[in-house]
């Protein structure tokens, strides 16, 4: 499904992300792994359009690179944001219907029932300002709103960054759920052990560059990634 390759990113003088290249196909879990700084979120948000990267990103079999982001999104691709980005001032369906920015009104419906079903306490408080919810509430909000738009890929920017364990198990169940229903995911993760539990495949990041891949059972027991990354000796 997307194709990344000689993937450069540049904030003026800093090469944030240096000629990476892999793969997401179609209906499987990819995470990328790594510390702060490693390059993970420029990797999304180049990939996402929000800012210019170099190289070539391919999109179902089309090269989205020079396009941008609300061009992206309608081909197909949708971002969580690091930090959730809920509008707080807007209730849960005005965040919502800001998701399905590309739907018609007729379309949009059917998608908050489908939201609701898969986040019940978002029905519960349908009409309540986001700013209201919880953190764990928020971020699921969050993945709802980006669903609204039908994506064939989702693309999640730290989704366990400041929530409870238990929450961010809760939340990781249901990205388990949306892979089952055939949804390609693309995950940045600083939470290394449940991001590769998760995952079919994985790559390491360090300093901007790939170091580290294979399938996610193997990264999980592989001595230099336990040490690094999980904390073990």
């Amino acid at each position: 499904m997307l194709k990344v390759k000689d993937l450069n990113v540049y904030y003026g003088v800093i090469h944030a992300v240096k000629g990476i290249s892999f793969d997401v196909p179609n209906g499987k879990i990819v995470t990328l792994i790594g510390a702060n700084g490693a390059g993970k979120s420029s990797t999304l948000k180049a990939i996402a359009g929000l800012v210019k990267p170099k190289g070539s990103i391919l999109f179902s079999d089309k090269e989205i690179i020079r396009h941008p982001a609300h061009e992206i999104s309608k081909l197909g691709v949708a971002l969580v944001p690091e930090g959730r980005r809920v509008f707080i001032n807007l209730t849960i369906l005005e965040n919502l219907r800001m998701g399905g920015f590309n739907k018609k009104i007729s379309e949009l419906e059917p998608l908050y029932e489908k939201m609701f079903e898969l986040f019940p306490i978002l029905k519960e408080r349908a009409h309540q300002k986001a700013g209201t919810l919880s953190g764990g509430e928020q971020q699921m909000l969050a993945i709802a709103r980006a669903l609204m738009s039908e994506p064939d890929l989702l693309m999640l920017d730290e989704p366990s960054l400041g929530l409870a364990p238990l929450i961010v198990s809760e939340v990781f169940d249901i990205l388990r759920e949306l892979n089952k229903q055939g949804r390609t995911i693309l995950l940045v993760e600083q939470n290394a052990a449940q991001a590769l539990k998760l995952a079919d495949y994985g790559y390491v990041l360090e300093n901007g560059a790939i170091t580290l891949e294979g399938e996610a059972k193997g990264l999980l027991e592989n001595d230099e990634v336990r040490k690094r990354y999980l904390g073990e000796d």
